[in-house]
């Protein structure tokens, strides 16, 4: 649409030639313009007044209108336009496409939720929810995101499953954490938290309550279907699977253990309540250090009702279940731990200071097998047959030569060479006027080609002292012919 003042020039433009092309040369505007505006001025009409055109859509508007509202503003443009179609519509998808946005930008207006701030108190609200984690080794996990609503102190813990024991450890591990417990606690509504609903009231999972009078809290879940009702603990569900989970946004590679993705959890807490919170101006884990007077007191110890059955760690870092043996950490030997059957896999969970904690899992075995982790044992040591020990001053010399020296009587020993402690002496000598690289790198050498004789030592180290000789290019071992020449000269 023109200017008023551009609509003043065209039509004295027009007074001027009489013209609607010289007007619309004059004017910079096309001549069907100026004959627009000429016209709206005979008809006594303001000709910088817009236009009203029809709109193809108007009829169809309504019927829009509703699908929307129908579909609580989520039904799509394309599916729209095969209506419309049906229905004897002759537009373009794009201008569909255009009206179902503004109806729907409309229907979003007069339908938003409208929020009244929360206030938080310290000490009262600790709200918690689960996220899908990365394959490790194969095997799907899962993430559990902790928020504090006062302090934004959150927590990220690495869960194998989300059964029962699990949660209980983790919501073990969490209050510990934060050095107490709230007054309540705000989940969504998984089975082991709420087992059903009756007239739209959740019904409560026995067990966890009895979880929740251990710890003193009240249990808490948001309405059906409505992730906002506890937006704080979604928005750390998102930004940990933006740190931790393997994307391709975040460069993260996949994990080469469990213990590897624990440790990333752990980082990525470390992180969130280290920096300085957009809306707060303060540091998350400053702001827990004023809540925690706020939070009630932990039991001492976990509550281990749900971690399964106690078993005592023998020395050999066995435990025994089912009548079948399983391996668990050696730094466990003679401690008391938990185990309990999860489907077809044996979970053994210990406790300490910082709250219970996975610390095995094994596929269920027969009677009478043996499952054993290689990771649960510490390396193996050498073996005392094959590591020499001294125990003279010779003995002590000897060996501080080096690997070949050490080598050399584990060879010689075990070949059965005779007059062993001689040839010790005589490396002994040979030390003080050869290097003791070289000596050592000599008596490996012999230990290698098994000359353990009198005089092997030294000769293998003169031969390494002294620089090969290589034959020239020029010679041949090949005879000359000059002898052929001479043939039959005798019997002239």
């Amino acid at each position: 649409m023109l200017s008023e003042e551009k609509a003043m020039e065209i039509l004295e433009a027009y007074d001027l030639t009489g013209s609607f092309r010289s007007t619309a040369a004059l004017c910079g505007v096309d001549h069907k313009t100026v004959r627009r505006y000429v016209a709206a001025r005979s008809a006594g009409l303001d000709p910088a007044a817009s236009v009203s055109r029809p709109v193809i859509t108007e009829p169809f508007a309504d019927k829009i209108t509703e699908w929307i509202d129908r579909s609580s503003g989520r039904v799509r443009a394309d599916v729209v336009h095969q209506k419309l179609r049906s229905m004897g519509f002759v537009g373009s998808e794009r201008t569909t496409r255009r009206v179902v946005a503004q109806l729907k930008a409309d229907y979003v207006r007069a339908n938003h939720r409208i929020y009244k701030p929360w206030v938080t108190e310290p000490g009262l609200w600790l709200q918690f929810d689960y996220g899908v984690g990365p394959l490790v080794e194969g095997r799907a996990t899962t993430l559990f995101c902790a928020w504090l609503a006062w302090s934004r102190f959150r927590v990220v813990l690495a869960l194998a499953d989300r059964t029962f024991p699990s949660l209980v450890s983790a919501l073990d591990t969490t209050l510990r954490a934060i050095g107490g417990a709230p007054t309540y606690l705000l989940t969504d509504n998984e089975k082991t938290v709420t087992t059903s609903h009756v007239a739209g009231l959740a019904v409560r999972n026995r067990e966890l309550l009895g979880v929740a009078h251990y710890y003193g809290v009240a249990i808490h879940t948001c309405v059906v279907a409505d992730p906002e009702s506890k937006g704080g603990t979604e928005a750390t569900v998102r930004i940990a699977k933006a740190d931790v989970v393997p994307r391709p946004d975040n460069l993260v590679g996949a994990y080469p253990d469990f213990a590897a993705f624990e440790g990333a959890c752990a980082a990525a807490s470390d992180r969130f309540n280290t920096r300085v919170h957009r809306e707060t101006g303060e540091r998350p884990i400053d702001r827990l250090e004023r809540e925690r007077s706020h939070l009630h007191s932990l039991p001492p110890e976990p509550y281990t009702l749900a971690f399964g059955e106690t078993r005592t760690v023998s020395w050999s870092s066995l435990i025994s279940f089912q009548g079948a043996r399983y391996s668990v950490p050696h730094q466990l030997c003679e401690e008391v731990v938990f185990v309990r059957q999860v489907g077809q896999e044996v979970v053994i969970v210990a406790t300490g200071p910082q709250g219970a904690k996975e610390v095995a899992r094994h596929p269920v075995a027969a009677k009478g097998q043996m499952t054993l982790a290689d990771g649960h044992y510490p390396p193996r040591r050498k073996d005392p047959e094959r590591s020499p020990r001294a125990s003279t001053p010779t003995e002590r010399a000897f060996l501080a030569l080096g690997e070949g020296a050490r080598r050399y009587l584990v060879e010689a020993a075990s070949s059965g060479a005779g007059r062993i402690k001689e040839r010790m002496g005589e490396a002994l000598t040979l030390r003080r006027v050869v290097d003791a690289g070289v000596l050592d790198e000599a008596l490996g050498l012999a230990a290698l080609a098994g000359r353990f004789e009198e005089g092997d030592l030294a000769s293998i180290i003169s031969s390494r002292r002294e620089p090969l000789r290589r034959i020239s290019e020029d010679h041949s071992l090949q005879p000359g012919t000059a002898p052929w020449a001479r043939l039959g000269e005798d019997d002239r």
